[in-house]
């Protein structure tokens, strides 16, 4: 999972692109860059980090211009090499820069095409290079120098046809403007918005409305399933639906886990479906297990307190804080390879035994991906004196890969894979096991946005929206994904401009 940002402004644009970086920050720790324009040079700044860290004063004094596009990463296909840090730079036609969140299905396709027929060269392994090389070519078709609004979305048009899979993608054109678009499911998300200034409207893209609301952007409107949008440099927006079938399907792991609480995506409340979330949760609980021993509700911080505190109110039991964060510590999730994941949960959580010392306690997570964390907490649990220890996922099993640029593991590393639910409460150690219900789960989101008819619950349903996965696809990537492939490359600081090449 990653994060976009693109700002057109009518002033420089370093600290909000950086601002914006910092509240997108929990869709990647991996790597962090900016780049802006400024009378049609490009300043590129990118590195292995997170925001903070990548992003000297001295280095945010040369990203000048009041046009740019900014991008965090986690990678999607286990190398981290800072190599792959976004945005990608192509220089022909116009000179392009590129951020992209989500992954295509096609690339290994698309990287024979770009070299046999097309010509292009892709230095990375990294599927956002391909994609903007895509892109590059359908644009350099038009053979035009006198570049035109309806020759960007004509090249919009051209990629939607050669690219399969997940891409919310912004491009920044050099000296032109920026363009914002998603794939023809819209499985991953953008935003974008305006600010009304003495100057004139200036307007940002991002994966998240959180970002737009704190830079004190007026929420717009979502990019639909397949549209674009270009705002010049002076300020111009230009809307244009460039699919030629548009099917709908955005990613319901982006409420369940990624995003932000205060963020609203593809007008659905994320705080609202995660309270539903955990009211479906509650009454499961009083269908299955109506004489529950229940003394407390925990949450385990931070994505599953909405949940956990919904359930607690439902279930008329005692909601309490028993963990408490090391927020300096990254996301296990996120974190390459188990022995740095195992490693980290004593550091990342330390258990207030009053909370649980001779009580029966319900954990809630958001989701069990490997299981190992789960366990890890649990034993935490018991060693703070908890009598019984039973465990609670806002969403169902997660048995598949997900392809569309969310870096779970191979389906082997997966705990529910081939395993049943009470196989996978004896694995983590749990007394008892609850899984939201898919179905509930479906309920829960789609009630903020009744016309959203389906959504992408790969993970859980092994059904691909974008018809094109199948399980020789899903061996290749399990060779990327699995831990033994996720090796760390050293990095190397670096800043580049690059003159503008017309």
């Amino acid at each position: 999972m990653c994060g976009i940002v693109a700002i057109v402004s009518h002033q420089a644009v370093n600290q909000d692109l950086y601002d914006a970086l910092t509240v997108l920050q929990h869709r990647g720790q991996d790597a962090a860059g900016i780049v802006t324009c400024e009378n049609g040079r490009l300043h590129l700044r990118k590195d292995n980090g997170l925001a903070r860290d990548v992003f000297t004063n001295d280095q945010m004094l040369r990203l000048r211009g009041n046009m740019g596009i900014a991008h965090v990463r986690y990678p999607t296909a286990g190398c981290t090499s800072s190599a792959e840090a976004q945005p990608f730079y192509v220089n022909s036609p116009f000179g392009l820069t590129l951020a992209h969140n989500g992954n295509l299905t096609n690339t290994e396709e698309l990287k024979k095409a770009l070299f046999d027929e097309d010509q292009r060269h892709i230095n990375t392994d990294s599927d956002s290079e391909v994609l903007l090389n895509v892109f590059a070519h359908e644009l350099q078709t038009l053979h035009k120098s006198d570049l035109t609004v309806a020759d960007i979305f004509e090249a919009v048009k051209g990629t939607h046809r050669r690219c399969r899979g997940a891409y919310a993608v912004v491009i920044m054109i050099a000296g032109v403007g920026i363009l914002g678009f998603r794939d023809p499911n819209g499985i991953r998300p953008a935003i974008f918005g305006e600010r009304r200034t003495e100057e004139g409207s200036e307007f940002m893209i991002a994966s998240e409305s959180v970002a737009l609301d704190v830079l004190g952007f007026e929420i717009i409107r979502d990019i639909e399933a397949g549209e674009a949008i270009f705002i010049e440099q002076s300020g111009k927006l230009h809307t244009h639906q460039c699919a030629e079938k548009v099917d709908h399907c955005p990613c319901i792991f982006e409420y369940v886990y990624f995003a932000r609480p205060d963020s609203i995506i593809d007008n659905i409340s994320v705080y609202k479906a995660r309270l539903r979330m955990g009211e479906k949760l509650a009454a499961k609980v009083q269908r299955e297990w109506a004489d529950h021993d229940i003394d407390v509700v925990i949450p385990i911080p931070d994505t599953s307190r909405t949940a956990a505190l919904q359930m607690a109110n439902k279930l008329g039991v005692k909601f309490s804080e028993g963990f408490i964060k090391n927020r300096y510590i990254g996301r296990t999730f996120i974190m390459p390879g188990q022995k740095m994941r195992e490693k980290s949960v004593r550091q990342k959580l330390n258990a207030i035994d009053l909370e649980f010392n001779g009580k029966n306690v319900l954990l809630v997570d958001d989701s069990i991906v490997r299981g190992t964390t789960s366990a890890q907490i649990i034993q935490m649990a018991r060693d703070a004196g908890a009598k019984k220890v039973y465990f609670a996922s806002a969403a169902p099993p997660v048995r598949y890969p997900n392809v569309y640029g969310i870096d779970m593991p191979a389906a082997h590393e997966l705990i529910a894979h081939d395993r049943s639910e009470d196989e996978i409460r004896d694995e983590i150690g749990a007394d008892k096991l609850i899984y939201q219900n898919l179905d509930d789960l479906i309920a829960a989101v789609q009630k903020g946005n009744p016309e959203i008819l389906h959504f992408d619950t790969s993970c859980f349903s092994h059904e691909y929206i974008t018809g094109d996965v199948d399980d020789a696809y899903l061996e290749r990537i399990s060779a990327l994904r699995n831990d033994g492939a996720q090796t760390k490359s050293n990095s190397a600081n670096f800043i580049i401009e690059m003159q503008n090449c017309d």
